[in-house]
């Protein structure tokens, strides 16, 4: 079944609720979300797991809502966004160290030429909406518009997280004169 489209892949799971079907869906999608989700959750392996779970959870039972006008994928990336923000919310109202709210971290000698590491922690310093933006940017290579889909933001408003998020970053990452973010 990998080799069938998207679009009837979603089709079959609608028809006849196939398991195989959204296998084949999940098989294709669960690998490029569980990074996203990992970079957006600071590498929290565990939580990042359990919010792709959730994700895949809620696809399945709403996948006859999916309406097509924007790609699956997006679609799947809406759903872990909401996700992570309920998550981020709860974690913050019970007041659980999380992303911005964790302790500051001294940067040793051997992790001073580490930039991928030191963007993680910068991208941690970053409210939700400007990491996840960035994220879906920087890494995912998305345009403004599909970034706009998947956190259903206004084009102007999408705009201002990656451009405020980037100008935090550069900041946070001064250190690294050479090369500015882009």
């Amino acid at each position: 079944m990998s080799e069938l489209s998207d679009q009837m892949l979603i089709q079959s799971v609608v028809a006849s609720k196939s398991h195989n079907a959204f296998a084949s869906l999940v098989k294709r999608y669960q690998s490029g979300l569980r990074y996203s989700l990992r970079q957006i959750t600071g590498g929290d392996e565990m939580l990042a797991d359990d919010i792709a779970q959730e994700t895949f959870i809620k696809a399945f039972k709403s996948i006859a809502m999916f309406n097509g006008q924007s790609k699956f994928s997006s679609w799947l990336y809406r759903i872990a966004y909401n996700l992570f923000i309920s998550h981020h919310r709860v974690a913050r109202n019970r007041e659980l160290p999380y992303g911005d709210d964790q302790p500051e971290h001294r940067v040793t000698t051997s992790e001073e030429t580490d930039l991928h590491r030191d963007l993680a922690r910068a991208m941690l310093k970053l409210p939700p909406q400007q990491r996840m933006a960035l994220h879906l940017h920087l890494h995912k290579q998305l345009t403004h518009q599909e970034i706009c889909t998947i956190m259903e933001l206004p084009l102007g408003t999408a705009k201002t997280a990656i451009n405020r998020g980037k100008k935090l970053l550069q900041e946070e990452l001064s250190i690294w004169k050479s090369g500015a973010i882009s």
